[in-house]
């Protein structure tokens, strides 16, 4: 064991120990590189940064056969802080009752989750470009509950649970002032081998008197080394800048086992109460991976059109990225 590994489970022990784990095992993972990126649109400056992640972990059972995990990342990528902590949950669970996570930091609830299942090789269609990641993905973040049921014939459920966090009201369809919980159900029928069928929803507050209601539906497919997925989502709210929509599909394609290539396209509406005079933000992207042992080439050509709804010359945009990473 090297001494990463030590520090990992020596870290971890203090909470494995109080649920009575037997013969606690640890990990650590590494990984490292360097990426090349637009600076959120062409016609800016070609910038490079680099990024890192060490994740410790470890897991074991209880006498009862629960099995316990708990996982920590330093990952120092937050300009804003030097904190150098970043995502880290403790979960437990079983083969007949599921598995319940707490996530400390950097929870996505199911809506979060499943913001975006259409297969890429690098980044989603809508990723890079500034001001074209808007989606209709509910409530995450910190101090975030989850819970995902065994499978039964094919047939999953999962939930997700976050306590109240916001004190003031917005007009943004992602904003929540109560409790917030989602539901989703994920369905893989037995009979026809790579179908998956999921369907997610959620309530939102944003005042105290009026809420949002979120919902996403998508079918994704794969057969050999062709996946291909086809996604709606939709928001209901009590006014026109809270009722939105969107559209996606993708198709990514694996030449061999280590090289991937993919292509998307999504519209996104954010105001479907006004259809004939709002417009649709378009996006569509190239990308493709290619990883060869522990070292990883991948990158994406977004490009973005009508940005925020607007029919500005400037709100049609395009981006890259392009980075090098190793793993171990």
């Amino acid at each position: 064991m090297n001494k990463l590994t030590k520090i990992g489970v020596s870290a971890l022990a203090g909470s494995l120990a109080m649920t009575a784990v037997n013969a606690a095992e640890g990990s650590v993972s590494v990984s490292t590189g360097f990426a090349f990126a637009s600076a959120g649109d062409e016609n800016t400056k070609t910038t490079a940064y680099q990024f890192d992640s060490v994740v410790f972990s470890a897991s074991g059972e209880t006498e009862g056969g629960i099995t316990v995990s708990a996982s920590m990342e330093l990952d120092n990528d937050n300009p804003a802080t030097n904190a150098g902590m970043d995502d880290r949950k403790v979960s437990f669970g079983s083969d007949s009752m599921g598995t319940v996570t707490f996530h400390g930091h950097g929870g996505s609830s199911v809506m979060g989750q499943w913001d975006d299942v259409t297969p890429n090789a690098y980044e989603e269609v809508w990723d890079t470009t500034t001001g074209g990641d808007v989606r209709i993905d509910g409530r995450s973040g910190n101090n975030l509950f989850t819970y995902d049921s065994p499978s039964f014939s094919g047939v999953m459920f999962k939930m997700a649970h976050q306590q109240s966090s916001e004190e003031t009201t917005a007009t943004d369809n992602n904003y929540d002032l109560g409790h917030y919980t989602d539901f989703g159900i994920q369905i893989s029928p037995e009979m026809v081998e790579g179908l998956t069928i999921g369907y997610g929803m959620a309530e939102l507050d944003d005042t105290t008197s009026t809420s949002i209601d979120q919902e996403t539906m998508f079918i994704k497919y794969a057969i050999g080394g062709l996946t291909v997925a086809y996604q709606t989502h939709e928001a209901d709210g009590s006014t026109a800048d809270k009722n939105d929509e969107s559209e996606s599909f993708g198709v990514s394609y694996a030449i061999n086992e280590n090289m991937t290539v993919a292509y998307g396209q999504r519209d996104y509406n954010d105001d479907t109460s006004s259809n004939s005079t709002t417009v649709e933000q378009n996006d569509s992207g190239i990308s493709a991976s290619y990883t060869m042992g522990g070292m990883t080439i991948a990158g994406h050509m977004n490009e973005n059109d009508n940005v925020g709804g607007s029919t500005d010359a400037t709100a049609d945009k395009e981006s890259y990225e392009f980075a090098l990473t190793f793993a171990f």
